[in-house]
């Protein structure tokens, strides 16, 4: 039961697509909400470690836009090239 929550965890992916090796993903789902309900995973981690430092945050940058053109968009503002300079300026 564990392995599996903490490979649902580890992956990022749906608990849908969880491996059925782990047992049904409906299981391992209400498992981990109940616990992290019932404060267990914060038990846990005192138990391992000792503190509750506890980092209950997520860092994800797919929040951060790029330009469409990093997309491969086309389109956009047209782009004239000025006037070419006189050879002797």
């Amino acid at each position: 039961m564990i392995s599996g929550i903490m490979h649902m965890l580890r992956s990022g992916g749906r608990w849908k697509d969880c491996p059925t090796v782990y047992g049904p993903y409906t299981t391992i789902y209400n498992r981990w909400n109940r616990w992290s309900l019932q404060g267990v995973w914060e038990r846990i981690f005192y138990a391992l470690t000792g503190s509750m430092g506890v980092f209950t945050g997520s860092r994800d940058s797919t929040h951060i836009k790029a330009h469409r053109s990093a997309a491969g968009a086309t389109g956009g503002p047209v782009i004239t090239p000025l006037a070419p300079r006189a050879a002797g300026e």
